[in-house]
């Protein structure tokens, strides 16, 4: 799969109730497009200036090394928006693949750059989201260094932003840098303990709190 091709400039203007007016105000400077499930969208490494604002589906970030492993940095909905990174004229520092059919809007860089020099405000709030990924990669990076394997699947299963998540166990080991047999294993012990049941929509629910080690 090859990335995406960058839009087209001075699109029509259109309206998106979902979206917060100033989020509705960027979206109308580019032109919306559907993706399939499993769609490449950028390429870590890759030279491009798009920018993809989520209108429906999800969207993960993640990387890859030459043996195929990934780990996953995050997974964006509706409201959220990637690519950002690419202002700085750089090449792409992360890949991003469509994880359930999409619906986006193409911006390309100077779009982006009109929008905020027409509307400064949205300056604030793009400061805001990169401080806010900047720490979530901190944190990432810290339970990847200082954590094994068990600690770094405890405090998957703790947070409560991913609780509601349907997870399999290859998502799970995308986002902790693993195998998917070494997640099968903690989970299936896990279960056999008593701390964790799988639940609707292959959610896992814990039935006591997690041993501090495993």
């Amino acid at each position: 799969m090859s990335p995406a091709a960058a839009p087209p400039q001075n699109p029509p203007a259109a309206d998106w109730p979902g979206l917060p007016p100033l989020l509705q105000r960027l979206a109308a400077r580019g032109v919306e497009r559907s993706y399939r499930k499993g769609t490449l969208l950028i390429e870590e490494g890759s030279q491009s200036d798009t920018l993809y604002l989520v209108l429906s589906g999800q969207l993960r970030v993640f990387s890859c090394d030459h043996r195929g492993r990934e780990i996953t940095y995050g997974v964006y909905g509706a409201g959220e928006y990637v690519g950002e990174m690419s202002l700085d004229g750089g090449p792409r520092s992360a890949s991003v693949i469509t994880e359930s059919p999409c619906r986006c809007v193409l911006l390309t860089r100077a779009s982006l750059l009109e929008h905020i020099r027409a509307e400064p405000e949205f300056a604030l709030e793009l400061i805001a989201k990169v401080i806010q990924r900047a720490r979530a990669a901190t944190l990432s990076t810290k339970q990847l260094a200082l954590n094994d394997v068990y600690g770094r699947l405890k405090h998957l299963l703790e947070d409560p932003d991913t609780a509601h998540q349907r997870l399999t166990h290859q998502a799970m080991a995308q986002r902790l840098g693993c195998s998917r047999e070494m997640i099968s294993k903690l989970i299936k012990d896990l279960e056999l303990g008593g701390y964790l049941v799988k639940a609707e929509r292959g959610r896992y629910e814990r039935l006591r709190n997690l041993p501090a080690r495993w």
